[in-house]
């Protein structure tokens, strides 16, 4: 089996990105079952039920949030869809799952969403009982655990990858919209990257126009964050799962300018 993973969506116009060039990745590539991140990919912050609806026909599989899942309001109107998950370790009782189980050429997937608590403007509950929890309540039940852990700090990423070696089939880090050289299957078995990148402008700072990020640096003072334009990229991750014992065999970075 196949699992592609697409980093960070950001703005309308990482969205055409991906549609432009999905179905020749999945194509070439003999994708099954597709994960992307877009809790940036409506200006930014949030995601809109156009988007969503965007996704859906690209026959996304399931889409993770993080720290702007809130950014659009639109989401209520689509929250409890099956495909769309939110952090897991949001408050308890907050709308929404941070989890869910589907069912890919004869196994059963579970994909969760994890928030990091290191240098993250939100407040949200220690992803590491979280995800113990939920593994402990599922993993006699599903062949294949897949984690996007949204996170600022490397160090929070790299302690998950120890924590769950062995125990999670897959383990990539979304959030800093930089993909990292770091991806290995762990000495347990984990397929694992600090972060897959994302998909938006190439000549910004992390998507946002470049004069405006350099003018907060440059200043201190508050400047509005807005997208750049321009030529896009595509980051991502390909994970390649053994059909008999459901073990990470390969990972390999995507970059398309």
């Amino acid at each position: 089996m196949r699992i592609l993973a697409i980093g960070d969506l950001v703005g309308e116009s990482g969205v055409k990105k991906l549609k432009e060039t999905l179905p020749d990745i999945t194509s070439k590539n003999n994708i099954d079952f597709v994960i992307v991140n877009a809790e940036n990919s409506a200006g930014g912050m949030g995601i809109t039920s156009k988007i969503y609806n965007d996704l859906k026909e690209m026959k996304v599989n399931v889409i993770t949030m993080g720290n702007h899942t809130w950014g659009k309001k639109d989401i209520f109107s689509f929250i409890d869809s099956p495909i769309l998950i939110r952090p897991a370790n949001y408050s308890k009782g907050v709308v929404g799952k941070g989890y869910g189980i589907y069912e890919c050429k004869g196994k059963k997937i579970a994909v969760i969403n994890l928030i990091g608590r290191t240098d993250m403007s939100i407040q949200s509950d220690n992803p590491f009982t979280t995800v113990t929890e939920i593994i402990e309540k599922i993993n006699k039940i599903v062949d294949i655990i897949i984690i996007d852990f949204h996170a600022e700090a490397t160090a929070e990423k790299i302690a998950m990858k120890y924590y769950l070696d062995g125990k999670a089939t897959i383990i990539f880090g979304t959030h800093t919209h930089v993909q990292t050289a770091d991806e290995q299957i762990t000495k347990n078995g984990t397929a694992y990257i600090t972060d897959i990148g994302m998909t938006g402008p190439k000549e910004s700072v992390i998507g946002m126009d470049i004069e405006a990020s350099v003018k907060r640096f440059l200043t201190s003072l508050p400047e509005r964050y807005k997208l750049a334009e321009g030529e896009c990229i595509l980051n991502g991750c390909i994970f390649e799962i053994n059909d008999d014992n459901c073990r990470a065999e390969k990972i390999s970075r995507i970059f398309l300018k």
